[in-house]
């Protein structure tokens, strides 16, 4: 399509608002986003279904909109503080997105009063010469109650937090215990000393492990059982239970709540494998050779008793000193586990040689007094007995895989594509600029992230590297079409091991039990997709290639049901992760208040074109250094090798930089916190001078004294308000597009 054509045309989409008052077209057919001025939102709210028309081009050729129709008005209900303000009463919006405050009629507060959270529902929507309108439908309490971040997160996502009153019915009239009917056709593994190992806070145990030494071939292996919750026995197809747990797709996580996917009764009750009582299970059987292959595998359905709640820790001790005091306690398991050590270890170097990606990332945990206030947060290290279970894990989901492909039965699989062209580009830019000796190829493979993180881990920048690598990675989707696992090297993983909170798992278990019973598993009729769905399923559609959209038109019926749940739950843990990070964000927010003006010691983790994100090293969160806080310079931003340059001292900021910050502004409502350098931003410019000298030195010493700002020479316009994550830094960084919008970085697997 030319130019003039272009700017004729008509184009559908969803309004996407910016705190700072503009928004965009995010366009149905993938296009870039089109830019809508604030006079152009006077009319539309956040995530309003508009047709819209380019009107002209900026001068580095971004497309500028206009609405002409705005077909379909957003249902999504409203968070915000009610407010009074010369007797006017208002609610102005959580969510910086939606641009204006919503008035509300006298009459129509319900019993909300100043101050207070509430749920508002639109009556009028808003127009070009007046404001939205609407009523109170539900008062959440006082900003400073506890746990209120949380009950406004799930609103404002649309996370399912209530069961319906026929699941919770039907929850009830489930038994308190497995019952002797229940025993029928199953393997009876009471005897074995299968055991749970999991966090100190776990509620739900979902899996259990025990292993042995076993012939395997000619050689020497080992024999290990993954016995997994039997959830399927319970939730059948179709009923209230089951309608729920589909709506819901995942258990969401926040700090010291959870909100589960199945009710409580299943989910820390009948289903989870609680120590010293019967449990259902489906059981992944499987013999491993010295050489970590797994050489064969069943499933069954069978009936266990869990000898031991375990605890990571608790194993790692035993692991590291069999006559502790740990070992002492569980004289009788330690054998088993020691030999759940071994198969690790087998597992482990067949993970090596296979080149599965596998970098050490820095994980942390929030943890909360009883009011919900944060008193510290701390590093999440990962021990031995973590990995083996994760290994004992991935071994069971790759039996899984192959069984589904082996029998040839539609299921989900979990597909972890390799990185896209544009991000492979970036990534080879940016190991040249730093003097690396391997690359990827053009066809890259796991091993080739693999043996560039080895070969650079003693590197004093081996942390930017790796956190490169690990950004130009994909997200992982629940699919039928399986193309493999990128990350973990496999040709074929689906998801098997947590069925308490997630939906794919339940579905796997009930194919794999349909096939041992010589059927096909058939899904239900699946309810209308929702707007999480939707978003996801444009954004793949619009990644896919030519010949891979002509395919799609080609699947059968039943494949297209199950692509559809695939996306269903793929979009559902999106909406779950971004849930819980804007919890995690409110709270470090308010955290964080508590130190203004204080100093820390950090890290830049990401850098843009309009500033650093530097993570603090004694409290593990992040902030925005803005450009305008770098000192009295011109910064150019180099994408190559993802850093600032100021253009006449040198200057560098890049990342895995060390830096003093102070924090100096704290946005609750944004979720954003600001620090700037201290001690970096004026010394390291007249430093540089000094060691640059002559008059152009001179020159660049009195623009910093002067007190002129630092810029970017490719600054993002509207950068200066970036909300509370760092926008799309890595490919593209900082190039205008939407620079607001938190792109998580790690990868689910």
């Amino acid at each position: 399509m030319n130019e003039k054509n272009s700017l004729l045309a008509e184009f559908e989409g969803v309004v996407s608002g910016h705190r700072d008052g503009h928004g965009f077209v995010v366009r149905d057919d993938g296009q870039p986003d089109i830019y809508l001025p604030s006079n152009e939102m006077r009319a539309v709210l956040h995530k309003d279904r508009v047709k819209a028309r380019i009107v002209r081009l900026d001068r580095k050729g971004r497309p500028e909109g206009r609405v002409t129709e705005i077909m379909e008005r957003s249902d999504s209900p409203i968070i915000g503080r009610l407010l009074q303000e010369s007797g006017v009463w208002l609610v102005a919006p959580e969510d910086k997105r939606y641009g204006q405050d919503v008035l509300i009629p006298k009459g129509a507060t319900g019993s909300a009063k100043p101050g207070q959270v509430v749920v508002v529902e639109l009556t009028e929507p808003p127009a070009l010469y007046g404001q939205p309108v609407g009523r109170v439908k539900e008062v959440l309490g006082e900003i400073d109650d506890p746990g209120m971040e949380i009950e406004i997160a799930v609103r404002k996502y649309g996370v399912p937090h209530e069961f319906s009153e026929a699941a919770l019915a039907q929850a009830r009239a489930l038994p308190d215990h497995v019952r002797p009917a229940d025993l029928s056709q199953r393997v009876d593994l009471r005897d074995v000393p299968l055991v749970t190992i999991d966090g100190e806070d776990a509620r739900d145990f979902d899996d259990a492990v025990y292993c042995e030494p076993a012939k395997v071939g000619r050689g020497k292996g080992w024999r290990l059982l993954v016995a997994i919750a039997d959830v399927s026995h319970y939730v059948e197809t179709g009923s209230p239970i089951d309608i729920d747990a589909y709506d819901r797709a995942t258990s969401v996580y926040f700090p010291r709540r959870v909100i589960p996917m199945l009710p409580e009764k299943l989910s820390n009750g009948l289903c989870s494998l609680n120590p010293g009582v019967e449990r259902l299970c489906m059981v992944c059987d499987m013999l491993i050779n010295a050489k970590g292959e797994i050489h064969a595998y069943q499933f069954y359905p069978a009936v266990m008793f869990s000898h031991a709640r375990l605890t990571y820790t608790e194993v790692a001790a035993v692991l590291q000193n069999t006559r502790g005091p740990e070992a002492q306690a569980r004289k009788a398991l330690v054998p088993h586990l020691l030999n759940l050590h071994d198969v690790y270890r087998a597992l482990l170097a067949a993970r090596q040689v296979r080149g599965a990606v596998d970098f050490e990332t820095v994980e942390t945990q929030i943890v909360c007094d009883d009011s919900g206030r944060i008193e510290r947060i701390v590093p999440r290290t990962r021990n031995d007995a973590h990995k083996l279970i994760e290994e004992a894990m991935l071994a069971a989901n790759v039996c899984s895989a192959d069984f589904l492909q082996e029998r040839k039965h539609t299921g989900l699989y979990r597909v972890h594509e390799g990185p896209p062209p544009e991000k492979q580009e970036v990534l080879r830019n940016y190991l040249k600029a730093m003097g690396v000796a391997y690359t990827i190829g053009d066809r890259p493979h796991p091993s080739d992230f693999q043996r560039i993180a080895q070969a650079t881990k003693d590197r004093p920048d081996a942390q930017q590297i790796h956190t490169m690598l690990l950004r130009s990675m994909q997200q992982a989707i629940y699919t039928p079409l399986n193309t493999g696992h990128f990350g973990l090297a496999f040709d074929a993983y689906t998801h098997f091991t947590s069925p308490i909170r997630r939906y794919p798992d339940l579905l796997v278990h009930r194919v794999i039990k349909a096939i041992l019973g010589n059927r096909r598993y058939q899904l239900p009729a699946l309810p209308t997709p929702g707007e999480a769905h939707a978003k996801l399923s444009k954004r793949l559609a619009s990644r896919a290639r030519p010949d891979e959209q002509a395919q799609q038109k080609k699947l059968p019926a039943d494949v297209l049901a199950w692509q559809a749940a695939g996306l269903h739950c793929s979009a559902n843990e999106r909406r779950a992760d971004e849930a819980s990070r804007d919890v995690e964000a409110w709270l470090k927010c308010k955290y964080m208040r508590e130190h203004l003006g204080e100093e820390f010691a950090g890290v830049v983790t990401a850098v843009t074109s309009f500033g650093l994100f530097v993570t603090l090293d004694a409290m593990f969160v992040e902030g925005l250094v803005h450009i305008t806080e770098l000192g009295g310079e011109y910064f150019r931003f180099d994408e190559a090798r993802q850093e600032l340059r100021g253009e006449r001292t040198g200057i560098r900021y890049t990342l895995g930089s060390r830096v003093q910050v102070q924090v100096s502004r704290v946005d609750l409502d944004g979720r954003r916190i600001d620090f700037r350098l201290v001690g970096n931003g004026e010394d390291l410019v007249s430093r540089a001078l000094r060691d640059k000298g002559g008059a152009d030195g001179e020159r660049v010493e009195a623009s910093a004294r002067s007190g002129k700002a630092g810029r970017s020479r490719k600054a993002a316009p509207g950068a200066a308000s970036t909300g509370s994550a760092r926008g799309a830094a890595g490919a593209g960084a900082g190039k205008g597009t939407r620079s607001g919008e938190a792109k998580g970085r790690r990868k689910r697997r």
